[in-house]
């Protein structure tokens, strides 16, 4: 077979090669419900910068230090790298791999009268010789095994990119959720420490009745054990605060000492309203989903190459070189070669087999994991909806509880005084005043932090660029 034929059988095979490659298909047979069962708003969805709507420029800063110095998406980071380098390495077989030599050679026979694989004798004891060579080779993909390892390599790096926005995403929402309870434990702790003062004062007027003789001995007990129990609040709401601090240190990369001092107040925070659109939109908003597609589209492209691998393979080559005894005289005798090879399986012990089994297995885990993470992304999104009419139901009653528990504890308190009341009144009101005033902080991080979760739910304003 002359040149020509070998070129053209080459141009043949490399056609024959890109149509057998063909797009997967993806399905996760799951069909999307028509709209959120919990009460969706109009309201525009989420945007990238989703933080900003909480109008806080201390969370603004804290957002921007954790983009910039989280060990987990430097981390993530690294893995995209890692998956830019290995969709080139998978790429390259599609192309012939050329190779250049130049090498020398000095070969003597140290004694005797040497044998025919000698180029020295005993007549020309040292021989030399120069040569240089070109050398393509290049496999045939037939089956599409090559652009399938490819293509999967590819889907590899938008999965690795899509896991980075997960990081991201997580990250973010982690930081934001972290400030926002160190805010409220502040503010718990600001609170535990007022009615330790009232209760103190209390306490103080007490004791002066005890030793007039107008108050008990279980009086004087009751509002000591209450003291008490507020003095432990203290102390057990400043170490949740320090818990908070250095979680949100740990997701910015830094000691907590480097934080800077908590001064803004929970209760000057927005809550955004935070349209959720319908279900259908949330396959195309969320990384996580779209990196179990993209994991998924990799899988399949692998069970084309351990099918690729059960069939014969064809590699071409062709070496272009020279050669002479004297390096001067070295591309004055150009040759070619041209080289066919076919090789088919024909006894692995089941190897190949297997190996295209384990591959359809693990498409059908990632199928399984694809629509786990659809199902998952819903529920998110519900449960965040939900969260959030729960606790806004819950606020306003609220709002009312502590307002009306000051007012019972202001005429409790100086009705004691007068002698118009008994002190158990005055427990009881306090116990309240505490309890709701404490409940409305829980509260109000309860709905920020719904706000929160229902970002990360929607993806945080993310979108798949197809």
């Amino acid at each position: 077979m002359n040149l020509p034929s070998r070129l053209s059988f080459l141009s043949i095979s490399l056609v024959l090669a890109a149509c057998t490659s063909t797009a997967p298909t993806l399905s996760s047979g799951l069909q999307a419900p028509a709209q959120w069962q919990g009460q969706a708003t109009s309201t525009p969805l989420p945007h990238e910068n989703w933080w900003r709507q909480f109008s806080s420029p201390a969370l603004d800063q804290l957002i921007e230090q954790a983009r910039r110095n989280s060990f987990d998406l430097a981390a993530a980071a690294a893995r995209i790298r890692q998956a830019q380098a290995s969709a080139v390495i998978a790429g390259a077989p599609l192309l012939p791999e050329l190779k250049f030599g130049l090498d020398a050679r000095r070969q003597r026979l140290l004694h005797g009268n040497g044998f025919d694989q000698l180029d020295a004798s005993s007549r020309e004891r040292t021989s030399t010789s120069f040569g240089t060579r070109l050398s393509a080779s290049y496999e045939v993909d037939f089956w599409g095994g090559k652009t399938a390892a490819r293509d999967s390599a590819l889907f590899n790096l938008d999965a690795s990119r899509f896991d980075r926005q997960t990081v991201e995403l997580t990250l973010l929402s982690g930081v934001a959720n972290s400030y926002l309870q160190s805010l409220a434990l502040r503010e718990q702790v600001h609170i535990a420490r007022l009615n330790l003062s009232n209760a103190e004062d209390v306490l103080r007027l007490v004791e002066t009745r005890y030793q007039s003789g107008s108050a008990t001995a279980l009086e004087l007990a009751q509002q000591r054990s209450l003291v008490a129990g507020q003095q432990r609040q203290v102390p057990l709401f400043e170490q949740q605060l320090q818990e908070a601090r250095i979680t949100l240190a740990t997701l910015l990369g830094e000691p907590v000492q480097a934080l800077p001092a908590l001064e803004e107040s929970i209760t000057r925070l927005n809550w955004p309203q935070i349209g959720s659109g319908v279900p259908s939109e949330l396959l195309s908003r969320r990384p996580d989903i779209a990196t179990a597609e993209a994991s998924l589209a990799a899988a399949q492209a692998d069970v084309r190459v351990a099918r690729a691998a059960m069939l014969p393979s064809l590699t071409l080559g062709a070496d272009l070189g020279s050669g002479a005894d004297t390096f001067a005289q070295v591309m004055r005798s150009p040759y070619y070669t041209l080289s066919a090879g076919l090789a088919a399986p024909i006894f692995n012990n089941g190897r190949l087999r297997a190996e295209r089994d384990k591959a359809r297995a693990k498409q059908d885990e990632l199928l399984e994991n694809y629509r786990s993470s659809i199902i998952n992304g819903f529920a998110d999104v519900e449960r965040a909806i939900n969260g959030i009419s729960g606790v806004d139901q819950q606020r306003q009653s609220q709002d009312e509880e502590v307002e009306q528990a000051q007012i019972a504890f202001r005429l409790s308190e100086r009705r004691y005084q007068a002698g118009a009341e008994t002190l158990l009144t005055v427990l009881e009101t306090q116990r309240t005043l505490y309890q709701a005033q404490d409940q409305q902080v829980q509260l109000r991080l309860a709905r920020l932090q719904g706000s929160v979760a229902l970002y990360k739910a929607l993806g945080g304003g993310w979108q798949v660029v197809r």
